[in-house]
């Protein structure tokens, strides 16, 4: 599968959410208050079920303290093959 497609993309995105929200020890109803998203909505981006807008990106970066740009370069990070990655 193309690394590209939406799905691969949407599913590279939910791993780096959920890794980031573990790590600053919120669930995911805790996000969900935080900023301010239907309390299901981050559930559906951890799981690639749904892919966040322009806005939702920089707002879920604001929550989780990180910039939007390092938001979207992890993604890119998990999407790039293992022997590529390293040497970015």
């Amino acid at each position: 599968m193309n690394p590209w497609q939406r799905p691969v993309v949407a599913a590279a995105f939910g791993q780096v959410l959920r890794e980031l929200r573990q790590q600053r020890g919120l669930t995911q109803e805790g996000l969900a208050d935080v900023g301010g998203f239907d309390r299901t909505y981050p559930s559906l981006l951890e799981r690639g079920l749904r892919t966040p807008t322009l806005s939702v990106l920089f707002r879920l970066a604001d929550c989780l303290g990180v910039s939007a740009p390092s938001l979207v370069q992890m993604t890119f990070a998990r999407l790039l093959p293992k022997s590529t990655s390293a040497s970015h």
